[in-house]
């Protein structure tokens, strides 16, 4: 789809976003300054390595550049802990909603989710980290994180319940091996232990942990406790990465970096459906990915471009076969019912990050994945573009807060349209039917304020076209507020 044909309500929300963003500045300044301003997240030069700071944000991500090493001449903690909470409120304002399916978003559906964080993380050799991280867990996404393709929160996971529980997110060892090169020292951050980091070296991981940690990380847009909420654009849309509904899953990767370069290759459990409660552990289905990264500078501006491939294995159901099977059966087709033999699912995404300024940066992601399988464990996405901007509040006194905006457009194959349009399901869309299909396209703006430092408070505003890909329904406006501190 050419970006130039957007709808003209499209192009509307852009201006009325933009409007938005010239009146922050001054409505900041009327806010309390912060005491201190969290640590600024810097980008090494091209052949220097990435110093990962504290994370104000209690990102869920690993930081951008991990490993580290401890010899006897630096004396570093031996353990650390971080921790976070975040609270967030969304509500989709009234739209047209002509008809509606099992999966389709209502208006007015008020839901609130909430977390609790600890980091906690040991080193028992030179080189070694065991981390291990512990949740709480409360709440509901707007329909029942339903309805979207594009889904509006990266907080809400895709089961929800009414009253607090426990999970235990990340389990992993990590082992740096020091290859030479520069040598910087590290301090810790959730995720990484301090100490001293050669710019060349290798890093395993082994465990349990989250895809994303690792690959298709970005600078400005990757974190939903920190930057922007909506899923495909803290990820890239089209990413199908493997994961239980909290998009956590076993597996192992390797990052070797090289000067500029970084190579990443990671093995990972799949589930055994679409959207599955829990990552199989015989490998039966997995997925294998490899990611090479570049950093380059821009007139002393840091940068990094990331290009990936990525396959899936496994029993998946294609979309023609789910409607042959429906149609033979008089019901509504079910990929879940048509999982007869072992498949290969392909896909890959390019990943980009350029600081413009000291406090402007942007970003760029465009992915693709095969659409004659169902998506299985991240969205239903068979390609998908997005981009923006991160603006830091200096310019108005502000240094700390941000104004984040950004732009996607989704799409999915012919062939699913004619699934969904036949009343199936996907993994978070599925109104009944589909007589009108239409590239799904959101625009998001947040301004994020700090009263004091690592306590943030977001205001989100999203508008979609074409929720669920669906013209008939919408456009949908969702207003947000999160609630974030870190320790």
């Amino acid at each position: 789809m050419r970006l130039d044909r957007l709808a003209p309500i499209t192009r509307r929300l852009a201006r009325t976003a933009l409007g938005s963003l010239a009146l922050l500045p001054a409505c900041a300044l009327a806010m309390p300054v912060a005491a201190t301003d969290p640590a600024p997240t810097t980008l090494a030069m091209a052949d220097t390595p990435i110093l990962p700071d504290p994370d104000p944000a209690g990102s869920t991500a690993f930081p951008q550049s991990t490993g580290s090493t401890l010899d006897t001449g630096h004396a570093a903690p031996r353990w650390a802990v971080f921790g976070q909470s975040t609270f967030t409120v969304m509500t989709p304002l009234g739209f047209r909603d002509p008809y509606d399916g099992p999966q389709s978003l209502s208006p007015h559906d008020t839901r609130e989710t909430f977390d609790a964080t600890v980091y906690l993380g040991v080193r028992p050799w030179a080189g070694g980290e065991i981390w291990t991280t512990g949740e709480i867990d409360q709440g509901f996404g707007i329909g029942n994180t339903h309805g979207l393709a594009g889904y509006a929160s990266g907080e809400a996971y895709k089961l929800g319940k009414a009253d607090p529980y426990t999970r235990l997110q990340r389990l992993f060892v990590r082992q740096t091996f020091s290859l030479g090169g520069a040598v910087s020292d590290v301090e810790a951050a959730p995720n990484q232990m301090a100490g001293r980091q050669s710019a060349d070296r290798l890093v395993i991981t082994v465990g349990k942990f989250s895809m994303p940690d690792i690959f298709d990380t970005n600078r400005y847009a990757h974190d939903p406790r920190g930057d922007f909420l909506n899923w495909t654009l803290i990820d890239s849309g089209a990413f199908d990465y493997a994961g239980d509904p909290w998009g956590f899953t076993y597996g192992a990767a390797s990052e070797l970096y090289v000067g500029a370069w970084t190579a990443r290759l990671g093995l990972f459990d799949m589930t055994n459906t679409p959207g599955g409660f829990a990552p199989v552990t015989d490998f039966s289905f997995y997925q294998a990915i490899g990611e090479l990264e570049h950093r380059h500078a821009m007139r002393d501006h840091p940068g990094a471009i990331r290009v990936a491939l990525w396959m899936s294995h496994g029993r998946m159901g294609t979309y023609a076969d789910a409607m042959a099977w429906g149609l033979a059966n008089g019901v509504a087709p079910d990929v879940t019912q048509v999982q007869y033999a072992n498949h290969n699912r392909f896909g890959g995404y390019l990943n980009a990050e350029q600081e413009v300024t000291g406090t402007l940066g942007l970003f760029l992601r465009a992915s693709k994945a095969d659409g004659r399988y169902a998506s299985w464990d991240f969205t239903d996405v068979d390609t998908s573009v997005s981009g923006g901007f991160s603006l830091a509040g200096k310019g108005w006194g502000r240094a700390a807060d941000t104004v984040d905006l950004g732009f996607i457009v989704n799409t999915v194959s012919k062939v699913a349209q004619s699934y969904f349009a036949a009343g199936g399901l996907g993994i978070l869309v599925g109104d009944g039917v589909l007589p009108r299909a239409g590239a799904e396209q959101i625009v998001e703006t947040s301004y994020t304020w700090h009263p004091i430092a690592r306590i943030a408070v977001t205001f989100d505003a999203q508008g979609v076209i074409n929720p669920a890909y669906n013209r008939d329904r919408g456009p949908v406006g969702i207003i947000g507020l999160r609630l974030h501190a870190a320790f």
